[in-house]
């Protein structure tokens, strides 16, 4: 992050490749889920942060609780997605982010995703905690 001004969202690119893609040349569904959980690595370092880091002893990672996806249209090989992410919702211990999928000016899908900031190595299981103060502070975002 450049500045101490709050990030609230995010433009991803990503080009379409033969992998992407499924037998009728159209980028296969799941492949959609990638490209918005990229773009949400690519927001976290933005903002100072991984997606997975260790915290005073603990290991610091971001569980999928829900994600959703509606298609509008299909994506192709060799086709440049923009991916917009936006922060829908900042809880204490959790974030919703928004997104919107396109080529150029056609829209390609919109959908949301939330995660929980958790422990994962605690002997106990997984839990949520608060995120740290000094990455909340550089995300703006409302509860």
């Amino acid at each position: 992050m450049t500045s101490g001004t709050p990030l609230s969202s995010l433009t991803s690119r990503r080009k379409i490749e033969f992998a992407d893609t499924d037998m009728g040349g159209i980028v296969h569904f799941a492949r959609f889920f990638v490209f918005l959980e990229t773009a949400e690595h690519e927001f976290l370092e933005a903002v100072g942060t991984t997606v997975h880091h260790q915290r005073d002893g603990h290991e610091i990672g971001w569980p999928r609780v829900s994600a959703s996806l509606e298609y509008q249209s299909p994506a192709r090989l060799g086709d440049e997605l923009t991916i917009e992410l936006v922060v829908a919702r900042k809880g204490t211990k959790s974030m919703t982010y928004d997104f919107a999928v396109r080529v150029g000016e056609r829209p390609v899908a919109k959908g949301r995703m939330s995660s929980v900031c958790c422990i994962l190595n605690d002997p106990a299981g997984i839990h949520a905690i608060p995120i740290p103060t000094d990455i909340a502070d550089r995300i703006a975002g409302h509860g």
